[in-house]
């Protein structure tokens, strides 16, 4: 049975002219993902307050390395799916777009997203824990674990906000602004209870955006919701395109 998209969100889809998207886990958890929450959750077997914290990281770098480049072999070889390509094909739709993701595993940059901020960083990027400079660095496994700067020696750290460490400034400010500017926003796959990123719907709706959530199942953001839509992200991607006309 095809999922019914109100016709009123094709209309609203078609002719907005500034829209903001915030993605969580369940957009990825169908690429093969493995989720932080949830009942398969990577937390299940592995205590977040041992391992991504700085705590941790000070204590036994070649530990978090360890699970970080387990990691980083896991979703290597995953693809994008239609959310992700979905979200990618709306950027070029809109004149004013932007997409705040919550995700670190880089699958919206392989589905053609570049209007990208991400809250909690990128897996595939290092920063050196004395200069503070970040690269990319795809390879995996890692030659060398901890790995060390090439420029001064100092160990490198998984380019990602831990518990216990604040959201990069220019990252909020710029979905921040979005979300007070937008006339449609897009809440896709997040259990929407991770501050600040779950104020974001509420700034748009304040403001007059019409807010559209892609979940299966209700969150706290769902009364904010002009409309929602109940599925796996990349089910409803496709019904979306279906209605468009687009292919994903």
């Amino acid at each position: 049975m095809e999922m019914r998209i109100p016709r009123e969100l094709v209309k609203a889809l078609v002719e907005a002219r500034r829209v903001a998207v915030l993605t969580g886990a369940g957009v990825s958890a169908e690429s093969g993902v493995p989720t932080f929450r949830g009942k398969d959750g990577l937390w299940r077997r592995y205590s977040p307050q041992e391992l991504a914290t700085p705590q941790a990281f000070a204590r036994d770098p070649k530990l978090v390395w360890e699970w970080y480049d387990w990691r980083r072999g896991l979703i290597a070889p995953l693809e994008p799916n239609p959310a992700h390509r979905f979200i990618a094909r709306l950027e070029g739709e809109v004149p004013d777009f932007l997409l705040i993701t919550q995700n670190i595993d880089g699958l919206h940059e392989k589905a053609g997203s570049r209007k990208l901020v991400e809250l909690h960083g990128n897996i595939w990027k290092v920063r050196c824990t004395r200069e503070g400079t970040v690269k990319e660095d795809r390879r995996v496994p890692l030659p060398e674990i901890p790995p060390k700067c090439e420029n001064c020696g100092a160990l490198l750290r998984p380019h990602v906000v831990w518990f216990g460490e604040s959201l990069p400034v220019d990252a909020l400010e710029e979905a921040m602004g979005a979300a007070e500017e937008c006339d449609l926003f897009l809440v896709v796959g997040t259990s929407g209870v991770v501050y600040p990123a779950a104020s974001l719907p509420q700034v748009a709706r304040s403001r007059g955006a019409l807010v559209v959530e892609i979940n299966p199942e209700e969150t706290p953001l769902t009364p904010l919701a002009t409309w929602s839509l109940r599925g796996k992200a990349g089910e409803v991607a496709k019904a979306l395109a279906r209605e468009l006309g687009w292919e994903v």
